[in-house]
């Protein structure tokens, strides 16, 4: 049970590798502290992604401030940085199945409730995410950011062909997911 209705909390950084370490153990901290213990990862996770993009592409500076917002049953995640750029969903299509980079926002949005992007007036943009904070399933994406002219549903995952041993098929062993929910 939540004892107050409203939770605040701010942190203002430079977006480097060393730095999001930090910011990382920062929400962990926040959301023990407001007994949200199992909303860590995927707070954690998202939060990661976030600040990955303002370090790969936030022009001028790599300024920026996180944000975490508990009201009532909900907490919002938030990233405000001064690239006016709004991010868009890679098409998961397009992407090579080995390739290590395009999927951030789409994790964000596979982990969240909701996400999205938006102005910030002349001084940037915030891109948030949230999660509820009761012990249910999380629902599908509510609202994703994509760019108009992608009408066709994205393809979450890659085909893999079986791997064979000899004359011995392999076994199928069904995946399972490290992230909660």
């Amino acid at each position: 049970m939540i004892s107050h209705p409203s939770r605040h909390c701010t942190v203002e950084l430079q977006a480097l590798p060393s730095r999001i370490g930090q910011v990382r153990r920062i929400v962990s901290a926040h959301l023990r502290y407001w007994h949200l213990d199992t909303l860590i990862d995927r707070a954690s996770l998202g939060v990661t992604e976030l600040l990955t993009n303002v370090h790969q592409h936030a022009q001028p500076d790599k300024s920026c401030t996180v944000e975490l917002q508990l009201l009532l049953d909900r907490l919002t995640v938030s990233v405000h940085d001064r690239d006016p750029r709004l991010p868009v969903a890679e098409d998961m299509v397009a992407i090579a199945p080995l390739a290590t980079e395009g999927r951030g926002l789409a994790m964000v949005a596979a982990m969240s409730e909701s996400w999205g992007a938006r102005p910030d007036g002349e001084q940037g943009k915030v891109v948030w995410f949230t999660l509820p904070t009761a012990n249910g399933p999380v629902t599908a994406p509510k609202r994703i950011r994509r760019p108009a002219d992608l009408d066709q549903p994205v393809r979450r995952f890659t085909v893999v062909e079986p791997l064979f041993d000899g004359d011995r098929p392999s076994v199928h062993t069904p995946a399972r997911s490290a992230v909660l929910g």
